[in-house]
């Protein structure tokens, strides 16, 4: 069994700490020497090595987990983005000739050069990765992420509807984003503990310095407000050692508050010398005996946040501050007329129970269609009525009944189960244009259809499938050999 999951079943408070395996023999020596220690103030600790994180350059996981002259407990990223269904079970299978047998799924985020409307690039979304990886690996640790840092009901309510498909695709632990609005720390763990199945829960944390979180505002989905720049501010005005110092304590409050909370432990980030972690590890030390319980943890997290000269820290952005339960949204006139017209549209000619639909369904089965010629027209014909009906890309699996006739492939990842993490005030990551995730959830609220964006888990679309016609597919009978064009099988 694997240290984490040893810790996880026996709730042990555990630390995991982030490497970001660049090619330099200097941070992995640092990295073996930190691991060495093997606790951080008596927990067990774990190295995460991220993927696709920064450059091109980067070592991949498994690459840089190899090149270890000593092997260490390990939890590797991976990331979904520009990669498909194989370059998953490929990993697996280079994993499990490595002895590795804990995975962190994400969607990843955006490209770099990835322009939409260019290239197009594409990405296996966490849920569909989970759904593959148990298949696979019915036995291994999986995780998966959560950003509850969001402060609209759209971006929010989205997150945790995705949360719990990750659940029910076999996430066996979940890991927040990076995050400092402990309030939101609060309302994640009160949801998970609301669930049929309660799965631990872990934080991503970092000591924030001005200088960081100048860095963090590029990051798509960290939360840094003006009132919290202007307090880091302040504090590298007097030194930068005294700022170094401050943030240090924070994140050693932020350890004792989520233990206290309850959290089954901590990623940690931005650590990159012992002198980091030994700084770390005293303060934890010096500050646990001074707060066993939350009332006066709460008050030493608030002082933590005050500096003479500057205005009273707030962890949201100005003006918003949703949380959890509220309800703030409802989708227009416009957007539920169209909800129900595109409704009894899909009825009529895909419910397979009609009359036209059944007709519909007859002609786009005949073998006529296994012809490339006559494939192609099929194809064509998909996309010139629905491109601009939905935006539709003719994926070859069409998923609009499962996503309120809303096309995933207008996601700019072309994420079907739910939002990434990177939106901020319902902008998608890539800053033109509302996040679709954003107008489904409030579509879903507003016609009472919510329960579609928990229950239904949307495979990922086959590569080999797309540029097809979903018509065909749809209307094979289960079980039947699905039409084929040439030696490309065009499936559901």
């Amino acid at each position: 069994m694997s240290l984490l999951k040893s810790a996880l079943d026996t709730n042990a408070f555990a630390c995991i700490l982030e490497f970001v395996p660049k090619p330099s023999a200097a941070r992995f020596a640092t990295l073996a020497t930190l691991m060495a220690r093997q606790q951080l103030c008596g927990w067990p600790m774990t190295v995460a090595i991220g993927d696709r994180v920064g450059s091109a350059l980067d070592l991949s996981p498994l690459d840089a987990f190899t090149s270890l002259q000593q092997p260490v407990p390990a939890l590797l990223h991976f990331s979904g983005k520009d990669r498909e269904r194989r370059d998953l079970l490929a990993q697996l299978q280079h994993m499990d000739a490595a002895g590795l047998d804990q995975l962190l799924l994400l969607t990843g985020d955006r490209l770099p050069g990835h322009t939409p409307g260019q290239r197009p690039v594409r990405y296996l979304e966490s849920v569909a990765a989970l759904q593959i990886a148990r298949q696979a690996r019915p036995h291994w640790l999986l995780a998966a992420a959560l950003n509850p840092f969001k402060y609209r009901e759209a971006e929010g309510g989205a997150q945790y509807f995705k949360a719990e498909k990750k659940l029910a695709a076999g996430a066996d632990l979940l890991i927040l984003q990076l995050g400092f609005d402990m309030a939101k720390h609060q309302e994640a763990l009160d949801w998970m503990q609301r669930q049929p199945q309660p799965k631990p829960l872990m934080a991503c944390i970092m000591a924030l310095t001005d200088g960081r979180a100048a860095m963090l505002e590029q990051v798509a989905g960290v939360t840094v407000t003006p009132s919290m720049r202007a307090l880091l501010a302040a504090e590298a005005a007097v030194s930068k050692q005294y700022a170094k110092e401050r943030g240090n304590h924070r994140l050693a409050l932020q350890v004792i508050g989520l233990r206290l909370m309850g959290y089954a432990g901590v990623h940690l980030s931005g650590i990159h010398d012992v002198e980091q972690f030994e700084a770390l590890e005293q303060a934890i030390t010096a500050l646990q005996p001074l707060h066993q319980d939350l009332d006066s943890w709460a008050l030493a997290w608030l002082d933590a946040w005050q500096q003479p000269g500057t205005a009273p820290v707030t962890f949201h952005p100005p003006g918003q501050d949703w949380r959890l339960g509220q309800r703030q949204i409802s989708a227009s006139t416009k957007e539920k007329a169209r909800y129900h017209l595109l409704s009894a549209m899909h009825h009529q000619l895909f419910s397979r129970s009609t009359a036209l639909s059944k007709a519909f369904g007859w002609a786009v089965t005949r073998p006529l269609w296994a012809n490339p010629t006559a494939a192609q027209w099929l194809h064509q014909l998909e996309r010139r009525i629905k491109r601009p009906l939905v935006g539709c890309d003719t994926c070859g699996s069409c998923r609009l009944e499962d996503t309120l006739y809303i096309c995933p492939e207008t996601c700019p990842k072309g994420l079907a189960n739910g939002p990434c993490g990177g939106t901020r005030l319902d902008r998608c990551e890539f800053g033109d244009r509302e996040c679709v995730h954003s107008a489904k959830y409030r579509l879903a609220v507003g016609v009472g259809r919510a329960e579609v964006l928990v229950e239904r888990l949307i495979p990922c679309v086959q590569v080999e499938g797309r540029q097809r016609s979903s018509w065909p597919g749809w209307f094979a009978p289960k079980g039947a050999e699905p039409v084929r064009e040439g030696q490309v099988v065009l499936e559901e």
